[in-house]
């Protein structure tokens, strides 16, 4: 099947530049320091987050800088294949190293001496763009926690069909061998690339075209995790009696 039809549209009916609809949710786990929901599409995530707190192994870590955890999964309903997943297994360990150097570079780790950060993201339902809605997740999950970052870390991947960039790839356009699939995180506010990966070679004017389509998603979803951050702190406010609505 075609990704793109005759007058443009995608498999699902949308523009190359048109994002998934996209639903946020923060501070659903009492248990967690802070905890996130991020729906995009059909793919959903939960992510959670504990710390900054004392370090279960003194001796890894670091005198001068909190060490982070990551952990990545995907439950066993998330897709149609119903097999058991293992959280060790190579997809997953590659996507929580990924997520951790995101998170390294964003959070201000300096502050936290002789202390840990974990993040816990679970995939709940998966249509492609799962590493990309795990870092936005855990990215909300952070801020819910009150760890001070440098910016919001913001994750989108865009590929191309036939020379037209497209951005937020589901899963049949990420999984089909007509597009590419750049995934690419960002801080919005300096436009610094905190990951970029590819799955294919792209030549070097369609590599600027797809990578600027992506950093264009992100500043869209950027914009819809700001406005949830607000909100959640205008609830937070009004319920504690700090300011009457």
């Amino acid at each position: 099947m075609d990704l793109l039809s005759p007058e443009g549209l995608r498999i699902d009916g949308r523009r190359p530049t048109e994002l998934r609809n996209i639903q946020t949710n923060m501070g659903l786990l009492q248990s967690a320091d802070g905890s996130a929901y991020y729906e995009q599409g059909n793919t959903k995530v939960l992510a959670a987050v504990y710390g900054p707190r004392e370090g279960a192994m003194r001796s890894k870590m670091h005198h001068d800088k909190a060490i982070i955890n990551c952990e990545y999964s995907m439950a066993t309903f998330s897709t149609g294949e119903r097999k058991v997943r293992s959280k060790g297994d190579r997809r997953s360990v590659e996507i929580s190293l990924i997520i951790r150097q995101v998170f390294e570079s964003t959070v201000l780790v300096n502050l936290f001496p002789r202390s840990q950060i974990d993040i816990y993201v679970q995939i709940l339902q998966a249509d492609g763009g799962t590493r990309c809605a795990a870092i936005n997740a855990a990215s909300l999950a952070l801020i819910d926690a009150g760890i001070p970052m440098k910016d919001f870390a913001v994750a989108c991947a865009a590929g191309c069909v036939d020379g037209t960039p497209i951005v937020d790839l589901n899963y049949r356009e990420d999984s089909s061998y007509q597009s590419p699939d750049m995934p690419i995180a960002i801080l919005p506010k300096s436009n610094k690339i905190t990951m970029l990966q590819m799955d294919q070679k792209l030549h070097l004017d369609t590599f600027e075209k797809v990578l600027q389509c992506a950093v264009d998603g992100c500043h869209q979803i950027y914009d819809i995790m700001v406005t949830k951050v607000k909100e959640r702190t205008e609830e937070l406010v009004t319920s504690r009696g700090v300011l009457q609505v």
